[in-house]
């Protein structure tokens, strides 16, 4: 009897294969930008894992995966091939990327990220396959955390919904900005309470399942509609529900109640109400092909590129994109190291802090802090607190979120904007037992604004093309106390400050030591 000896199979890739040597080239060009980019790619999976607003952005890839993986079988005519016109969405995406390194907007960067590998799709594996697989690679989209800019847009609707339902049940109520005050106490639609969490993430949701369950466009524009919509409206209803079970049967219970029902059973409840209204106008059966014939047919012959060449083209553009960004902003980047001082206002004296709260603006990485309580003659009181960057970087922002006149992390909160002085913006916020009128003033380039669109916006221009990037804060707060209100102290304040923009100007030539 004969014995043949075992030995293990090696495994080695077909290079004779179109899609293997295509699909390596296509896997070294995602890798080398998940490297380039590895501070946003970090960036993005904190937020994934840590916030939970955005916990269903960890399975937006194995849903695009199952989704290429249906597609396949029909896909046998295609061929990959490198089609270099997909090149210009790899520069718009430098350039977007460039834009939100420069202005602080990780919403831009990490959209950037994600369309640069999106077009990687595109310039190594050909037209032919992205419009077979567009879907799948469209939805990687969703990899993106965006909605955190509609927080006070949904605050505001979900307060103005309480306000109507509570008037159609008989409840009494007053509305200041995002807080309701009942007979059963004071509530504030704060952040979380905004619903974005499930607007978001039925954004997604919603736009899976009408590619899925539908053929016709027009149902899955009027089902993505109200797939939007709903969790809006629902989320109107909880936070009403909650105050209304307030005034039944206390504040403590309708707490454990909302703790209940608050969270991912709300929104499961949400999807399945609104799939099972939609369910009679689903069109698409499951053994429905998911390409039409357009879709699966060859690719029209071209001349044939090595995909390394349009990986290489990725990559390259990409590290363009960096280098200019960096070399750029580099230059505008003067130190700010000498001692600054307080300025004296004519008719004011420092004075001891005297509040029922603590306040404490934020403003991250400034190299200079200075803050202090100011009075005058007539007894009027004010807090100043001025921040000067000599840059602005990642973690170091004059604007952005959390940034300005309160810490979101504190018991502060926003209450409503007030007539804006010259040259910023006002607004009200709320702490336990306390309120405060708070004037914001932001300068670049001698230019006062309380527009944060605007700061962002010079920034911009700063780092993209060398020029100064020096910026200075100025607050000016006052406290409500009985029958002394806010505003009157704050324009004496400013009033015998002087221009706000000279101020910071000074305060800058004393940093540099000018």
């Amino acid at each position: 009897m004969s014995t043949a000896t075992l030995r293990p199979q090696r495994f080695a890739l077909d290079w004779s294969n179109l899609w293997t040597r295509h699909l390596v080239a296509l896997g070294f060009a995602v890798a080398a930008l998940l490297l380039l980019f590895a501070g946003d790619v970090a960036d993005m999976v904190s937020i994934w894992w840590n916030v939970s607003t955005y916990t269903h952005c960890l399975f937006i890839i194995p849903i695009a995966g199952w989704l290429v993986s249906q597609r396949v079988d029909e896909m046998g005519a295609i061929k990959p091939q490198v089609w270099l016109p997909g090149l210009w969405a790899t520069g718009l995406a430098g350039i977007v990327w460039m834009l939100g390194e420069a202005a602080g907007i990780a919403l831009f960067r990490h959209s950037a990220l994600v369309l640069m590998i999106q077009s990687a799709i595109a310039v190594i594996l050909g037209r032919q396959v992205l419009k077979a697989l567009f879907f799948p690679v469209f939805y990687l989209s969703f990899l993106v955390p965006f909605g955190e800019e509609l927080v006070p847009l949904l605050q505001t609707i979900t307060a103005k919904m309480c306000m109507i339902l509570l008037a159609v049940t008989g409840v009494p109520a007053s509305i200041d900005g995002v807080f309701i005050t009942t007979p059963a106490g004071l509530f504030e639609v704060a952040e979380a309470c905004s619903g974005v969490k499930f607007l978001v993430a039925m954004a997604a949701y919603a736009t899976l399942a009408a590619n899925v369950c539908f053929k016709s466009w027009t149902r899955r524009i009027v089902f993505l509609i109200f797939g939007l919509i709903v969790p809006v409206l629902a989320n109107g209803v909880r936070a009403f529900g909650t105050i209304w079970i307030s005034e039944k049967s206390g504040i403590e219970f309708a707490a454990s109640f909302d703790h209940v029902i608050y969270g991912w059973f709300f929104f499961g409840f949400v999807m399945i109400l609104i799939m099972a209204a939609s369910w009679k106008f689903f069109d698409r059966k499951l053994s429905d092909p998911w390409l039409v014939a357009a879709d699966s047919a060859p690719a029209v012959p071209s001349v044939p590129r090595h995909p390394l060449k349009g990986a290489g083209y990725v990559i390259a553009l990409a590290l363009l994109s960096i280098a200019w960004q960096s070399g750029m902003a580099s230059l505008g980047r003067i130190p700010v190291a000498h001692l600054v001082t307080f300025p004296e206002v004519k008719g004011w004296t420092r004075a001891e802090p005297q509040s029922t709260y603590p306040w404490v603006p934020r403003f991250d990485g400034a190299d200079h802090r200075l803050t202090g309580q100011f009075i005058n003659a007539d007894g009027q009181r004010v807090d100043v607190v001025i921040a000067i960057y000599g840059w602005q970087e990642e973690g170091r922002e004059m604007v952005g979120y959390g940034q300005g006149s309160f810490d979101p992390g504190s018991e502060w909160s926003w209450a409503r904007a007030t007539a804006s002085p010259d040259g910023g913006k006002a607004d009200v916020i709320f702490a336990p037992g306390a309120e405060r009128e708070v004037a914001a003033f932001y300068v670049m380039d001698g230019d006062a604004t309380g527009s944060a669109t605007r700061v962002k916006l010079q920034t911009l221009r700063s780092k993209l093309t060398g020029a100064d990037q020096a910026a200075v804060a100025v607050l000016v707060s006052a406290q409500a106390w009985p029958n002394h209100s806010t505003r009157p102290a704050i324009d004496a304040f400013l009033r015998d400050l002087g221009p706000v923009d000279q101020l910071a100007t000074r305060l800058l030539a004393q940093a540099r030591g000018q």
